[in-house]
């Protein structure tokens, strides 16, 4: 008798899985469906390139709350398709960056490291605040309010037991509202220049060149391997990181190659309009998967995200100061969070993409690289000071 219910048990659990990943792929398709008409008219109402995220981000949410509201199911918000959109994201905005010569750029580097160490400082300041008022313990509170990305500090608040529902409330409060606060600004700038894109699916959405379809199939076969080994590695942004690099060096390496010349391979358009798709759904998913929260709790949410947002638009002003820059650059390389997102619109407005990308790469590497050390300083100042739980 054991043995049967043994028997039963083993083959449950394979099955279990395949029907958990049925579910996600017939609500990921679903997102899809629905965030392509919705970015459509975004587009026609001239919100420009950066639609395609809005688009995501409402399907995200709409098709989550349907699934709470009429099925009493509640998905967990698909990981794995961020980390396939950010992939496509960094693979579109390396190959844009291909040909640009960072030299110059590069002289600029303490400076983007200086403006990393002020906004993470800031970081930490509205992290302890958010702590004292909300009477949450410390190492919960700046994995909330540290603009480390909502996926990479939810995963790390449930490796460490920590309030999960919290981290990702207020990550994507503070996502969102750069990802909705910024574009806007930048839109009422530069007026009928933010409108950049083209409806019509002809050769800007996809190249029927039959070696560019070869070159792509290749390139996403090797983005594939960068996620897949960033998944098993648990490496943070690792997957932006690697697809970026591979778009930068893609036409340099191969043109290396013996009997291979003049290898100049664009990622087509719909690559990075996929990408984005899948980063505004993700986000939208966090908002989807919200239970109903206390006044209180979404008010000190609320305040520690406007303290972001205040710290960012010094960061902005000191830019402004230390740099030549115009004050749209400083204010998308200093913008708190949604470093993707951010790149995707200086890339819509073809606004010193190379400054942009750079600035939040250094933001990127320097949060993911002392991510170790945050959590030994929290965990230790926890201890001391014993936080309430």
């Amino acid at each position: 008798m054991n043995q049967s219910v043994n028997l039963v048990s083993i083959f449950q659990k394979p099955i279990n899985k395949q029907i958990a990943v049925a579910k996600q792929l017939i609500i990921l398709t679903l997102e899809i469906l629905l965030s392509f008409p919705l970015a459509l008219v975004l587009t026609k109402l001239h919100f420009g390139g950066i639609s395609w995220i809005f688009g995501g981000i409402f399907a995200g949410t709409a098709i989550l709350q349907i699934c709470r509201i009429f099925y009493q199911y509640s998905p967990r918000p698909n990981r794995m398709a961020r980390r396939v959109g950010m992939a496509l994201v960094g693979l579109t905005v390396g190959a844009a960056n291909a040909n640009t010569d960072l030299t110059e750029i590069a002289t600029g580097i303490p400076i983007f490291i200086f403006l990393t160490l002020f906004l993470l400082l800031c970081g930490g300041c509205i992290g302890y605040i958010y702590s004292r008022l909300s009477q949450t313990n410390l190492l919960t509170a700046m994995l909330a309010t540290v603009p480390g990305g909502v996926g990479v500090m939810s995963a790390i608040a449930a490796d460490y037991n920590k309030n999960v529902t919290l981290v990702a409330l207020v990550q994507a409060i503070r996502v969102t509202s750069v990802v909705l606060l910024i574009p806007c600004i930048a839109r009422t700038a530069v007026g009928n220049y933010w409108n950049l894109s083209n409806l019509s699916i002809s050769n800007s959405w996809w190249n029927f060149d039959p070696s560019q379809i070869g070159l792509l199939a290749i390139a996403l076969a090797i983005t594939a391997l960068i996620v897949y080994f960033v998944t098993k590695c648990k490496l943070p942004a690792g997957d932006f990181f690697g697809a970026l690099l591979l778009g930068l060096t893609f036409n340099t390496v191969l043109n290396l190659l013996p009997l291979v010349s003049d290898i100049n391979f664009d990622p087509p358009r719909l690559v990075n309009i996929i990408g984005q798709l899948l980063l505004g759904i993700t986000i939208g998913e966090y908002w989807g998967e919200k239970p109903t929260l206390g006044k209180k709790t979404l008010g000190y949410a609320l305040m520690s995200v406007f303290m972001t947002l205040i710290a960012g638009a010094i960061a902005t002003i000191i830019a402004m100061q230390i740099t030549s820059w115009d004050w749209l650059t400083c204010l998308l390389v200093t913008a708190p969070g949604g470093a993707a997102e951010m790149i995707l619109v200086s890339l819509a407005l073809d606004h010193n993409v190379e400054i942009v990308t750079t600035g939040h790469l250094v933001r990127l590497i320097a949060i993911n690289s002392s991510l170790p050390l945050w959590l030994f300083l929290f965990r230790r100042f926890e201890g001391c000071k014993g936080v309430g739980v």
